[in-house]
């Protein structure tokens, strides 16, 4: 999400995610809903553009818009909630963008998906919060040339806390968040922080395109359907430290570095980030979190650590987990190498690194 005012009421101060979950009426509480299932009525959608730099953009220039622009037919389609269920969409990008984002809402329209009950184009953060049962996080501030790490870490920290406040005071109290924006982890960790009536469960990052970009070097490799590979594990961070892990098969290093470099691979061969990908991926993690993943299978999705396989409790972390009627479960009782162990350690060190770093931004 990309509007950078503060939304009304924001604190400065840190909230720790172990506050209790009791808060006054928020605006949003008008919208409130019965748990979702399939075929219910239709749920407003906030589906996210990206932050630029103050260039006039286009919805198709910068990473999180070219997410966005491919995400919200997939979803006007029915590829995020099924066939059967109706959709709002909501649109939040900022003010120099107003003109190109309602060319998308005109594109929606001219569409004439069955499943698409209604469009929100909006600059304005509450309206485009206001109710919302799912959110796709895909803006944030990327790195350019000549830039710190920590400089990057405290614009998109800034924006974060913002959004934070945003879906706490106006989302629906049951709202599910998907960040895709990077650093991935550490957004979500970020946001959880100033959400914290939304509960913790329901906040998570995309390690799904990941996850599916393994699926798809393995497919290659041993030349089966993709449909076919089933129950790998992307451990850790969404970033190159994290750890594919397939189940049942001899690791090659060199499988390893293909999946952890293959966004940097796109960018090469295409001078831009990853997009079709990203939004298919998100809709695969959206699918199978609400509708639920088949029996004998799992997934990778960044959620926050309970302390499972030893990962510190809170940390946003990408786990193997099963979904069933909304809800994910972390896969219990893996077997887990030395060279595992050493794999999960290296990124569980990045993003405890990413943590103090986010934090001393705040600060």
């Amino acid at each position: 999400m990309g509007d950078r005012r503060r939304p009304e009421g924001e604190g400065d101060a840190l909230v720790p995610s172990h506050r209790r979950r009791g808060r006054p009426r928020r605006m949003g509480d008008s919208h409130r809903r019965r748990p979702f299932v399939e075929g219910d009525a239709p749920l407003p959608w906030a589906i996210a553009s990206p932050l630029t730099d103050g260039r006039p953009p286009s919805p198709r220039d910068e990473e999180g818009g070219q997410i966005g622009y491919a995400l919200v037919p997939m979803i006007a389609r029915g590829a995020m909630l099924g066939p059967n269920q109706p959709v709002i969409i909501h649109m939040l990008d900022i003010e120099p963008a107003a003109e190109a984002l309602n060319g998308v809402k005109m594109e929606l329209i001219d569409a004439a998906f069955p499943l698409l009950k209604g469009v929100v184009a909006t600059t304005d953060v509450v309206e485009a919060c206001n109710g919302v049962n799912i959110a796709v996080m895909v803006g944030g501030f990327p790195r350019k040339e000549g830039m710190e790490r920590k400089d990057v870490m405290s614009r998109n920290v800034s924006i974060y806390k913002a959004q934070a406040s945003a879906l706490e005071q106006y989302a629906a109290s049951d709202c599910k968040v998907l960040v895709v924006a990077n650093p991935a982890n550490t957004n979500a960790l970020i946001l959880k922080e100033f959400a914290p009536s939304i509960p913790e469960k329901n906040i998570t990052c995309l390690t799904r395109l990941d996850h599916n970009r393994a699926l798809g070097q393995i497919s290659e490799r041993l030349n089966v359907h993709v449909s076919d590979v089933k129950n790998l594990i992307i451990w850790g961070n969404h970033s190159s430290t994290q750890y594919p892990d397939v189940i049942m098969l001899p690791l090659k290093t060199e499988f390893i570095t293909t999946v952890q470099q293959r966004g940097a691979a796109i960018i090469k061969a295409r001078k831009l980030s990853s997009a079709l990908s990203a939004a298919s991926s998100a809709c695969d993690h959206i699918h199978d979190w609400v509708i639920g993943t088949p029996k004998g299978t799992w997934v990778s999705m960044g959620v926050s650590s309970d302390g499972s396989y030893g990962i510190p409790p809170g940390l946003i972390y990408s786990f193997p987990v099963t979904c069933e009627k909304g809800e994910w479960s972390i896969v219990q009782g893996l077997k887990i190498d030395e060279f595992s162990r050493e794999k999960m350690d290296a990124t569980t060190k990045e993003l405890m690194e990413e943590k103090s770093l986010a934090y001393s931004c705040l600060n």
